[in-house]
């Protein structure tokens, strides 16, 4: 529990700091401007921290309650910031630090080397106005802010600034408060290991294997329970490749474990939970989950699969000025989570939280979709937020990723790739099979993917998995986005071009791209020619694939080209997700769902027997022989 020597500890540091700091020039710890559009930059990366100094205010108070949070074991809490100051402003802001004691002990330069010219060095976890809730602070000095906290093994403080965003000058900072066990395991998320008949579990704590052993009890109720051991992965500031992940951005990311459950029966329900056995022998435990194991590749049973890009996340305490960033990723997150009966796993194709570099955020998001993640296997694939940048072994050398380079991804979450950095891999779910590419990676032919993506294609066996699905983050096939028209290639250029022979002879049904955020399909196509003129109803021979942008999962929206496309059968410029519901072998519904009310605005049915598939289509023949 915090006490007051903590509290003086805080102080203390801070008030030393004044003297040997003022505002700074320290352009080493400079976001970079992207050149984006303003609602395209991370919130955090706002505020001008190392630009701020300290001048804390003797009559200015910030006092934060309770002091302990989780009493109960819970992850999540509120709290209530009281702010008294007498020469208030509408531009004064409070910080969230963790851990609670922030300084310029921690400062690095981009290089990763030690510098002590700022004051502050570490971005807030969060931020709001010291007028967010109430209208009078400019006049009476006085407000009480509410602020969500997550569990994220490190106390916390709450700073008040004056000077707005780009002058921070820090009036005063709040006592210390803390989760009741800050270590404790969190946040689980599902995702289908390298065999169909296992499930792997993921999840984030405090404790390192030589403080607990991680592991999992898991099995069907009523039975006996099994216990699988995890694995434990971490990351340091050194693995980020550049700036703010590796300056302001860095944020200790604790230990991520990874648990594989093991021949589990199809189609059954498993309860679950994680725990930690410490050096005496005590355990820690998490609270009780549950999950039902993926059906035998090519059974034929009700099976249904939701797809989206580009969700983001936000804050439900109204921090961090998310409205703009991410506005609809929780209207969509809220609405998968009143219907978690009616889906079996979920795809979320790139750009997932958009921490940016800003490390914290990467809680933040696992934490917002735990309640799903938890209980429905999570799927996730390689956007450019979470991997591009400069010089790293990408493809592209932007600097979308904030200095990431993928590796908090590649950590965080498992998929069953044979090499993570390469995010590419294949997965069944009953009668589909997908196959997702990384789009950050070369895809072209004659690269390492290309091979792979051939591969995965020409593995599937169609009498069984009918329904062959292709994924990436950029769009490799088609979109009437304004900035792709803009450069004629309504594509990532060198997509289609490249990858839509192999398309076109495995007779991929639909391939799905996040990157642009809105909703958009085409015709069944093939060269830039549409070779059905079916809407909503596909039956017979696949003669082309169709490709859908679903990348309107919660991030502000992009913009359509006002050219007609006359290959786009459906446009849509709001948030949303696609739900695929395979019925049997022969009968497949496609719907498309805005977030906003969770109604189908867009849908097709395909239905075709197996001997459809093997029909010879144009650059889609198997060769044949006139010998008898």
């Amino acid at each position: 529990m915090p006490t007051m020597n903590t509290l003086f500890t805080v102080f203390l540091l801070l008030s030393t700091e004044a003297f040997l700091c003022r505002a700074s020039s320290y352009s080493p710890l400079i976001r970079s401007d992207l050149g984006r559009h303003p609602t395209d930059e991370q919130p955090l990366s706002k505020i001008a921290i190392h630009k701020a100094f300290i001048d804390l205010h003797e009559s200015a108070s910030v006092q934060a309650e309770p002091l302990l949070l989780g009493l109960q074991g819970e992850d999540t809490a509120w709290v209530n910031v009281e702010l008294k100051y007498p020469e208030p402003s509408e531009d004064d802001w409070v910080g969230v630090f963790s851990p609670a004691n922030f300084n310029a002990s921690d400062c690095y330069d981009e290089s990763g080397k030690s510098h002590e010219a700022p004051c502050i060095c570490t971005a807030p976890i969060k931020y709001m106005f010291a007028n967010h809730s109430s209208s009078n602070y400019v006049t009476a000095g006085k407000a009480t802010l509410s602020f969500q906290l997550i569990n994220q093994r490190a106390d916390f403080s709450f700073a008040l600034f004056s000077g707005g965003l780009e002058n921070p000058k820090l009036v005063a900072v709040s006592n210390p408060i803390s989760f009741a066990n800050p270590k404790a395991p969190v946040y689980p998320r599902l995702a289908h290991g390298k065999a169909w008949d296992e499930m792997t579990v993921t999840w984030t704590s405090g404790y390192n294997i030589d403080e607990a052993v991680p592991f999992v009890e898991w099995g069907q109720t009523g039975q006996s329970p099994k216990q699988s051991p995890a694995g434990t992965l971490t990351f340091t500031r050194g693995s980020m490749c550049g700036p703010p992940a590796r300056t302001v951005g860095w944020r200790d990311p604790g230990f991520i474990h990874t648990s594989f459950l093991k021949e589990l029966w199809p189609n059954t329900m498993y309860n679950y939970r994680i725990g930690h056995m410490l050096l005496n022998g005590s355990v820690i435990w998490s609270k009780m989950y549950s999950f039902k194991s993926s059906p035998y590749p090519g059974q034929s049973s009700l099976q249904r699969v939701i797809i989206f890009g580009d969700m983001g996340k936000a804050e439900r305490d109204g921090s961090n000025e998310y409205a703009c960033y991410q506005p609809g990723s929780l209207i969509t997150t809220d609405q998968l989570l009143s219907d978690l009966d009616n889906y079996d796993i979920v795809f979320h194709i790139g750009d997932m939280p958009y921490a940016n570099g800003y490390l914290s955020q990467w809680d933040q998001f696992t934490a917002q979709v735990e309640p799903i993640a938890s209980i429905k296997p999570y799927m996730v694939a390689s956007g450019n937020h979470e991997r591009s940048w400069p010089n790293s072994g990408g493809f592209y050398a932007t600097t979308d990723s904030g200095g990431e380079c993928g590796v908090p991804a590649e950590t965080m979450y498992y998929v069953p790739a044979d090499n993570r950095a390469k995010f590419w891999y294949s997965t069944d779910y009953g009668m589909f099979h997908f196959c997702i590419a990384d789009s950050e990676h070369d895809w072209r032919e004659g690269s390492e993917q290309y091979a792979w993506i051939e591969k995965c294609l020409a593995s599937v066996d169609r009498k069984k998995q009918p329904w062959l699905i292709f994924s990436a983050h950029r769009v490799l096939g088609y979109s009437s986005n304004s900035w792709y028209a803009m450069e004629g290639s309504f594509e990532e250029p060198m997509g289609r071009e490249h990858l839509q022979k192999l398309w076109q002879k495995y007779k991929v049904d639909i391939a799905f791209y996040g990157h642009v955020h809105n909703y958009e399909r085409t015709c069944p196509i093939y060269q830039n020619q549409c070779v059905n003129t079916e809407r909503y109803s596909y039956s017979g021979t696949v003669n082309g694939t169709i490709h859908v942008v679903v990348g309107g999962g919660g991030s502000h929206l992009s913009d359509f080209t006002e050219i007609d496309t006359v290959w786009s059968l459906y446009k849509d410029h709001d948030w949303g997700f696609v739900k695929l519901t395979a019925f049997n072998h022969s009968s497949l519904l496609f719907e498309y769902k805005k977030s906003r009310d969770w109604l189908v605005y867009d849908n097709f049915t395909i239905s075709r027997d197996y001997r459809d598939v093997l029909a010879c289509v144009h650059d889609g023949c198997e060769p044949t022989t006139l010998a008898s």
